[in-house]
């Protein structure tokens, strides 16, 4: 086996890795197996409904329908008994997110008892999506209404279409879960980087066909918006990867008489975007949460006023304030619950070690938090910026044929990427330690 000790796996170390161990490679085809199944679901037809009319209501529907059925892979598009796919679950896991921040119970489940603790708050997350997932049901159900071919009552058809789509939106977020135990990467992350990718060939097709029949200007305006993507892919890669390494040093140990260990130093690394992926998809699950409750009650003010929110609306600037504000916010939430500035001040107490120039304690914990406050404010406002950026270059160049496919989902493509890669990678290492440990 090629391997380059020391550094990260190569590519060639990889495929190695791929072709010859049998663990690996059972979880890489049990995640390209059972996403499959995931788009195979999408074409599952949901019965009694007239399609063509059903098209010609999406064709009205603006970015909002297209920005939902990016996330569910057509599903709405297709009106598959996935089409909520893994929305439900992604909703759930932000209203739990929310309340183990509120609830002392469910902060003590999540820090004090382990993987038990893990294990009740995933328990809960999915009876949580399970509810959320039966409302979003029933408010589909009664939009297609109107769409239905079938002679039943309005009781029976929402009911029947309901428990389509619940169902449906359950097995999504049970094979999301077994990937994540059982295959590579992060289940749902995955489920949603699929629905994503899945949209692409038609956005290129369109964009194709709009460069060779359209004039100079949409020709011109392609090039600029595809130019920047570009930027803001490389963007991503560089702020997904940056970190502050802080210098700590471990104090001299005294062994036996008077030998000393020498001075150890290291580095702390806390990462310019704590939260990764998570914050851009919170915002984006949440931002369409007034439109769902609007359309609920059917109250005439809440629908006006949720319908602000909606990205095509003739005035983007609140939806684009209320997403930007989001994404900000979720950021700084998401790293309070990834670092602990107390928990690590205490543990590099405990191990003897210290950042230079500041004293143990409650004063580490301080000068923690403060610069993981300033790396997130930085991290939030680019994540921010690349989710309104190219919004605006495509409303300013008039190209719509990547119309729900903006900056978020970039940032879901890239950090998504990043991060299974990142997890191929430690499998390998692992796997090469153990083979040195064998020798």
């Amino acid at each position: 086996m090629l391997v380059s000790r020391g550094r990260n796996p190569s590519a060639a170390e990889v495929i190695t890795q791929l072709v010859t161990n049998q663990e690996l490679r059972g979880r890489v085809l049990t995640t390209l197996g059972l996403l499959l199944l995931v788009r195979l679901g999408i074409y599952i037809p949901m019965p009694g409904i007239d399609r063509e009319a059903f098209q010609s209501f999406l064709q009205q529907g603006g970015q909002l329908i297209g920005f939902l059925d990016i996330f569910t892979g057509g599903g709405i598009s297709t009106l598959g008994i996935f089409a909520l796919g893994i929305l439900p679950f992604i909703n759930a896991s932000i209203i739990l997110q929310l309340l183990t921040a509120a609830v002392p119970q469910l902060e003590d489940l999540q820090k004090n008892e382990g993987e038990a603790g893990r294990r009740k708050i995933a328990q809960i997350t999915r009876y949580v999506a399970l509810g959320w997932g039966t409302l979003q049901s029933i408010v589909f159900a009664l939009i297609l209404r109107q769409y239905a071919i079938e002679e039943l009552s309005e009781i029976a058809f929402v009911a029947q279409t309901a428990l389509a789509l619940v169902t449906g939106s359950m097995v999504v977020m049970w094979l999301s879960e077994i990937i994540t135990e059982k295959g590579i990467g992060q289940g749902a992350s995955l489920v949603i980087f699929l629905n994503i990718v899945a949209t692409l060939p038609k956005a290129l097709s369109s964009t194709i066909e709009k460069a060779q029949t359209g004039d100079r200007n949409d020709v011109v305006g392609i090039i600029v918006l595809l130019s920047v993507f570009l930027i803001t892919i490389i963007g991503i890669i560089f702020v997904q990867e940056g970190a502050r390494r802080l210098p700590i040093v471990s104090a001299k140990r005294q062994i036996g008489g008077s030998n000393l260990l020498p001075n150890r130093q290291s580095y702390l690394p806390l990462k310019l975007n704590a939260g990764g992926v998570m914050p851009i998809i919170f915002a984006s699950a949440l931002i369409f949460l007034p439109i769902t409750i609007a359309n609920v009650s059917k109250n005439p003010f809440l629908i006006r006023a949720a319908s602000a929110l909606n990205p095509g609306a003739s005035n983007p600037w609140p939806y684009a304030i209320t997403f930007f504000a989001l994404i900000l916010g979720f950021a700084y939430f998401y790293a309070s619950l990834t670092i602990n500035p107390i928990d690590i001040s205490a543990n590099l107490k405990r191990g003897g070690v210290a950042i230079p120039g500041v004293r143990p304690g409650s004063a580490t914990a301080s000068y923690l938090s403060g610069v993981q406050n300033r790396l997130t404010l930085l991290g939030g406002l680019f994540l921010g910026s690349v989710a309104i950026v190219p919004a605006a270059v495509e409303r300013a160049t008039n190209v719509q044929t990547f119309q729900g496919l903006g900056a978020t989902s970039l940032l879901i493509l890239v950090g998504v990427a990043i991060d299974t890669a990142k997890q191929v990678q430690t499998y390998v290492i692992s796997q090469r330690y153990e083979g040195l440990v064998r020798q």
